[in-house]
């Protein structure tokens, strides 16, 4: 069974979203690894000393579908901003949404010139079916410093084909973030991150 990979953003929400992801991406993990899963996460472009606006996650496990399911829509933080003392607002939300094969709305175009690729050895969750070749691919996006990797496959060539569709993915998710922005300057909670519906909600 192919990984399966998670989105996760704060939209254009503040540097208290940014926070919200952080902590979601140690939830996330924490509760992969006890189910068995191994968790593998991408970041998202320049993050700064909160974090990234958005992340990919990849699971791979018996359990990968359920957490998968149970982490996908809104999530809810409460929790005092640490960065502007005084400010009223308690809640910071981060949407999260599974990423499927096949292609997606609106349009990327990934120039190969702009791509570096790098093979690694790959090792499967908890050391398990360790590859004695270096079938994993690590590909940087040079325009973005974005980084993404794929150790899911057997297959160098699969692996590769992985993670270019992870890529895309972060890319397309930074292009909707861009058009939000130019059309209103506002948080992009009315498009992707659904106020008030949340699925999961945390105090940290």
């Amino acid at each position: 069974m192919s990984a399966i990979d998670l989105l996760l953003t704060s939209g254009n929400g503040p540097a208290e979203c940014r926070i919200a992801l952080s902590a979601l991406l140690g939830i996330l993990e924490r509760e992969a690894i006890g189910l068995g899963c191994s968790f593998e996460v991408s970041l998202g472009p320049m993050p700064d000393q909160h974090g990234a606006k958005s992340a990919i996650v990849s699971l791979d496990g018996m359990e990968a579908g359920r957490i998968a399911a149970g982490y996908s829509g809104t999530i809810r933080f409460t929790f005092k901003s640490p960065v502007r003392s005084g400010h009223k607002r308690q809640n910071w939300y981060v949407a999260v949404q599974r990423i499927e094969p096949g292609p997606e709305g609106g349009e990327v175009t990934i120039d190969p010139a702009d791509l570096r690729f790098e093979t690694l050895r790959a090792g499967g969750p908890g050391g398990q079916h360790q590859n004695t070749t270096d079938s994993a691919v690590r590909v940087l996006h040079r325009p973005t410093g974005l980084v993404v990797t794929a150790r899911d496959e057997r297959s160098q060539h699969r692996n590769k084909a992985l993670a270019l569709r992870r890529l895309e993915a972060m890319l397309h998710q930074i292009e909707a973030e861009k058009q939000e922005a130019a059309k209103s300057g506002r948080f992009i909670a009315n498009r992707t991150i659904e106020r008030g519906n949340e699925v999961k909600a945390f105090k940290l």
